[in-house]
């Protein structure tokens, strides 16, 4: 109902406005051209000021019924993110400044100097002190917000410290796959010819004794709040792009060319759902690469947790080694053998058992 409604109020002004564009071309003809030239000009000026005026008036209210709806609401997750939302309301303030001095100049000035028979308008074809006003500042001001936006992408693409955490996220279509190097805190090496779906999603040479240990997981990273990640970035088909939306991060996943970048979680999970008053919050990242049909659903989930938290994750976790090679795994190799024990042991007691029945029932035919 309400989408029939909207359509019939966009047709009636349409026909509104042809019905006065009409009007005043009958009123042109009866008053004379020119006559109807100046007062359709003093209409225009005026209209100029109106259209300012309604235009700001419904920038406060987007901003005041929208703003709450963006991430500009929320607290930077990360360290670096900060740094960047920083910058960025930086440059809200000077190109919002800018914008809005520039309309009410270029409106009020629409309006002032409209055409007037008693002022007669001063031309000049050429000012160098205005040319290099007007290049010289937004020149500077442009040239200062870009040496800021350096600083903060060698920040966060540089080498994180010492105790950063080390994460391998691999873009496939569609989805994600994380690697963490095992208790010897090294990655194995991975060729992508070694890619098998079922137990080898990343391409790890077995043969090398550093990747024995690494751990896979799929569509949810685990990180700990206050400890710098660093994510060694790459894909396994096409271009992704890693998306860290509430962390203010960004970084593309090229096959066959790694890329890095790194940052410090502020806030766990539980912590941003009190903060945004969501109970169902998750940090997200998404692919910000058009990669194929399928780009809408390849999203994954970040999980901040505590030091504790994390350790006890990771302990749950088992070396991918073992998934390709299940007869490798210690404790498999310890189930199967308390499992063949109980075996034996059952065989053990059945046969006794017989032998039992066995004793009785001739026992039992003696005495007869």
């Amino acid at each position: 109902m309400s989408l029939y409604l909207s359509i019939a109020i966009i047709v009636l002004i349409y026909v509104v406005i042809f019905q006065i564009a009409k009007a005043s071309e009958y009123v042109s003809v009866l008053k004379g051209e020119e006559n109807s030239r100046k007062q359709n000009n003093k209409i225009n000026g005026f209209l100029m000021i109106v259209f300012l005026v309604l235009g700001f008036i419904g920038v406060y209210f987007c901003n005041k019924f929208l703003y709450g709806k963006t991430l500009l609401a929320q607290p930077a997750a990360s360290v670096q993110g900060e740094k960047l939302d920083q910058m960025l309301w930086i440059t809200l303030a000077i190109t919002g400044i800018v914008f809005i001095a520039t309309q009410v100049i270029l409106f009020w000035f629409a309006y002032k100097y409209q055409e007037n028979e008693n002022r007669k308008v001063f031309f000049f074809a050429h000012s160098t002190k205005l040319e290099l006003i007007w290049t010289a500042i937004p020149a500077i001001t442009l040239t200062v917000l870009v040496i800021f936006g350096l600083r903060n992408w060698f920040f966060f693409t540089g080498e994180p410290p010492k105790n950063a955490m080390v994460i391998e996220v691999t873009g496939k279509q569609f989805g994600w796959i994380f690697r963490y190097p095992g208790k010897d805190a090294v990655f194995g090496k991975k060729y992508y010819k070694n890619i098998d779906p079922a137990t080898n999603s990343v391409g790890i040479l077995w043969d090398d004794k550093y990747a024995q240990d690494d751990i896979l997981t799929e569509q949810t990273m685990y990180v700990v709040k206050g400890q710098p990640v660093k994510l060694i970035i790459g894909s396994r088909d096409v271009v992704h792009d890693v998306g860290l939306s509430h962390f203010r991060l960004k970084m593309d996943a090229v096959p066959g060319i790694p890329t890095t970048m790194w940052f410090t979680p502020k806030y766990t999970t539980k912590e941003m759902r009190e903060i945004t008053g969501n109970p169902n919050f998750t940090y997200e990242i998404s692919c910000d690469q058009m990669c194929g049909n399928g780009h809408y659903s390849m999203k994954g989930v970040i999980e901040v947790v505590e030091q504790d938290e994390y350790d006890l994750w990771m302990a749950k976790q088992k070396p991918q080694y073992y998934t390709a090679f299940p007869e490798k795994d210690p404790d498999a190799a310890k189930l199967a053998a308390e499992a063949a024990a109980a075996d034996a042991g059952a065989k053990e007691n059945k046969e006794a058992t017989i032998t039992k029945k066995d004793s009785s029932g001739k026992k039992a035919m003696a005495k007869i």
